[in-house]
């Protein structure tokens, strides 16, 4: 039987982070465990290839929610990366480190030591900025590479412009001392091509002797002997396996997958386990629970023009023929897209100029309320979220005999502050899409269409098509209250000498925005605690 010093669970945004870093004392064994395959795919690769990524079966999760009851008792799929790079291998590449105030609120819950100063050198140490930034928040000797697209089309250009109608300005840098306006997101990609966690932390460094990754590998549970993690359990091409744990086992499977573990393992709520046939080893009541994400409504229109990414009978020539010579021979062309080239914060009357409430993902893409990932014809759609949601769900293990398949409970709009924030939020997508700006190429509003227009209309409008934006975190929350899973200084599970989470699922409130970023600096400030020990 395999041992190993340290043993981390999820090969992802945080796992790669902390096997780098855990890794680099050549006297220190290491295991990294994925339980998805290899990242090679060409969707996964070139940035296009997101929208066949996710969803796919080989390199996504893409978990079944919960009937949302307050979304018309409608299933809504929960996409989460299943290769190496984890959900950086399929996400849109967006960097966003989220609002200063986010962290500031995490330390006032008790979080000491994850204030904005406190954490904005952590983002720079790990950041490889290219794009000629404020040097006061950004840094150029990271492995994580910033840049801006390669190439940008000309309608989120538009959209750009349209900000300033409204009172949201061009903002360059939504990472600096103010979110508030719209641009163009910063990527992670090196030359047109998507670089993830594990091709920015692990590739580079994975001739190292002393750590090993093992793929295809489904963890099971944790054995866990009073205070102490003695072992995993996993499944390696469906063999089962146990691999021993020297010092410490750190769970760094995200926000569904870790609870998930936890509670296989016999670490929950004592009450909960019971009823599904668990024994419990410790009671932490705050497994599952805390679950947070971005709810994502959005705004489409046709267009009668051809300018947009499509495709039309105009199109096949000069974009879809073309695209792959583009790509392969000079990185160029809509392969090098990300379908969200622009966006940015903006404040409704619920928010504030300091502390923008919603998010803004424009795509140059005719979308549809069917939801199809493609359609036929142009057009372009303002996906809006709503940054700082007050419902709060959970992910729990079935109670069917399989204790390793999950309930993944948004529990969306359960808040009715909630109800009213997208409302006004969608109602600001639309004020952008109305200036001038797009009077060129505007056609047909397709959703929610011109005859949708009081609150509840749009209400109605939301309930039947508003899905996740793919950001779950908080299940294994930090914190000092009776529902805190790990504690803020060490990251431990409380009770546990020697069990760790550190990933996404440890934020006590989710962040202002896309969530890579804040995951990757979350496994830097673990690493260091782990290191400043040994």
């Amino acid at each position: 039987m395999s041992s190993f010093d340290y043993i981390i669970i999820g090969a992802g945004s945080s796992g790669c982070v902390l096997a780098n870093r855990l890794s680099a004392n050549p006297k220190t064994t290491v295991c990294l465990i994925e339980g998805g395959g290899s990242d090679k795919s060409p969707w996964v690769q070139i940035p296009a290839g997101l929208s066949v990524a996710m969803g796919h079966k080989k390199l996504d999760y893409s978990y079944k929610g919960a009937p949302q009851k307050k979304l018309n008792n409608r299933v809504i799929t929960v996409n989460r990366g299943r290769c190496l790079g984890g959900s950086s291998s399929i996400n849109g590449m967006i960097y966003i480190r989220g609002n200063k105030n986010d962290y500031d609120n995490w330390k006032a819950l008790g979080c000491d030591g994850w204030s904005y100063n406190d954490v904005l050198p952590i983002f720079k140490k790990l950041e490889k900025d290219q794009t000629g930034a404020d040097p006061k928040y950004h840094s150029t000797a990271g492995e994580w590479p910033v840049v801006m697209p390669q190439q940008v089309n000309k309608t989120a250009m538009r959209f750009i412009k349209a900000g300033s109608h409204i009172g949201l300005p061009k903002n360059p840098d939504f990472n600096d001392e103010s979110q508030l306006g719209l641009g163009i997101y910063k990527v992670n990609q090196d030359k047109g091509a998507r670089v993830n966690s594990y091709k920015a932390f692990i590739a580079p460094i994975s001739s190292r002797a002393n750590l090993t990754i093992m793929t295809n590998s489904r963890v099971q549970s944790i054995e866990i002997e009073g205070d102490s993690a003695q072992s995993i359990k996993l499944q390696v091409n469906g063999i089962d396996k146990q691999l021993l744990c020297n010092k410490e086992v750190i769970l760094c499977a995200g926000a569904i997958e870790s609870p998930r573990i936890l509670l296989s393992s016999g670490v929950g709520d004592r009450e909960e386990l019971k009823k599904v046939g668990v024994t419990c080893k410790h009671n932490v009541p705050g497994v599952g629970e805390n679950l947070q994400d971005h709810l994502d409504t959005m705004v489409t229109v046709r267009s009668k023009k051809s300018e947009s990414i499509g495709v039309s009978w105009r199109s096949l020539l000069p974009q879809v023929f073309t695209s792959p010579f583009n790509y392969l021979f000079r990185r160029m062309g809509w392969w090098t897209s990300n379908f969200v080239e622009a966006g940015g914060f903006a404040d409704t009357k619920l928010g504030s100029p300091e502390y923008p409430d919603v998010q803004f993902h424009f795509t140059p893409v005719y979308r549809s309320h069917r939801g199809r990932r493609f359609e036929f014809g142009h057009g372009y759609s303002l996906f809006t979220c709503l940054l700082r949601p007050h419902s709060k769900g959970s992910v729990k293990i079935k109670n069917n005999g399989d204790k390793h398949k999950v309930i993944v409970d948004h529990n969306f709009l359960s808040d009715s502050r909630d109800e009213k924030s997208i409302v006004e939020a969608i109602k600001k997508a639309r004020e952008v899409l109305l200036s001038k700006e797009f009077d060129e190429v505007r056609g047909e509003e397709v959703a929610p269409g011109k005859s949708i227009q009081s609150d509840k209309e749009l209400l109605d409008y939301i309930r039947k098509t508003a899905v996740t934006v793919y950001h779950p975190v908080g299940t294994c929350k930090m914190g000092v209250d009776d529902l805190a899973v790990v504690s803020p200084s060490d990251l431990k599970v409380k009770g546990m000498n020697n069990l760790r989470v550190i990933d996404a699922s440890i934020m006590p409130s989710i962040v202002s925005g896309n969530t890579s970023a804040a995951t990757m600096m979350i496994a830097e400030m673990g690493a260091t605690m782990i290191l400043n020990k040994e």
